[in-house]
């Protein structure tokens, strides 16, 4: 479970947090990164003073994307180290790796924590390989299974340098 319930962190001083985030879950919703695998969460919250609250834990899944140079599927693992602060001080709020606690609340929700890291964690952009060659830009073909044959692109702007370049040459 992610959330924690106050008062038996007031007896045990500190509760383990273990629970997953399914890739449908209206939490993870708006990170902009498709998930392969549910997001396995396993943590400590544990009491360090009047009002404050320290998570220690990791998240790990899959991201699925497509190599933007050729399109290809891609799975990118993604396994994060977090920790985080929940208070109830509104000074402590200027530290970006905290979260207000009310100090009405009964319990304290570890996924918001979860999801701001994953979406800072996860890769935007990624390649099939490092030397992926991306496809034809005028057939289209994956030059990865090899070349297509087109002749290559010529740009009209940069056609007064090769006159240029023929005119020295000659």
């Amino acid at each position: 479970m992610l959330r924690v319930d106050l008062r038996e962190l007031a007896r045990a001083g500190a509760v383990e947090t273990r629970g997953k985030l399914k890739q449908d879950d209206p939490a993870l919703d708006g990170i902009d990164i498709s998930l392969k695998e549910p997001v396995t969460v396993a943590g400590r919250l544990q009491s360090i003073g009047e009002g404050r609250f320290y998570w220690q834990g990791t998240a790990r899944t899959v991201a699925q994307g497509e190599c933007r140079r050729c399109l290809v599927p891609v799975a990118t693992p993604v396994n994060l180290e977090i920790g985080a602060l929940f208070t109830q001080d509104p000074e402590a709020l200027e530290d970006p790796d905290s979260y207000a606690v009310a100090p009405d609340d009964l319990e304290i929700d570890v996924t918001p924590a979860v999801r701001e890291e994953l979406m800072l964690a996860a890769p935007r952009y990624v390649l099939c390989r490092d030397d992926c060659k991306g496809l034809c830009a005028q057939c289209g073909k994956d030059l990865n299974a090899g070349s297509c044959g087109c002749a290559p692109a010529t740009e009209a702007r940069w056609q007064p340098l090769k006159a240029l370049k023929d005119k020295l040459s000659s």
